[in-house]
């Protein structure tokens, strides 16, 4: 779709309102959202929105950390016990 054409970017069928300031596409009636005074297409105010709740708190323990670290801690105390058995002999 060519961005001049005068017909909205995702639907080609029907006329275009305005311009989404973030990718320049023209955009029709259900397809513009207005925010912060400003008109976005969805794609783009999803990315704006993102951006303004900032990073996603991170869980420091899941349920796969937790496992790893069990395994992990089996791993050493089973190489600890052969070392220990092998220096003995």
């Amino acid at each position: 779709m060519l961005q001049g054409s005068g017909r909205c970017h995702y639907h080609p069928d029907r006329a275009g309102l305005g311009i989404c300031v973030e990718c320049r596409r023209v955009i029709c009636r259900e397809c513009t959202t207005q925010f912060e005074g400003i008109n976005r297409c969805a794609r783009c105010l999803e990315q704006r929105l993102k951006v303004l709740q900032g990073p996603v708190a991170r869980r420091e323990w899941t349920v796969g950390n937790a496992l790893l670290a069990l395994t992990s801690a089996g791993v050493l105390f089973t190489g600890l016990r052969l070392l220990i058995a092998l220096v003995e002999r």
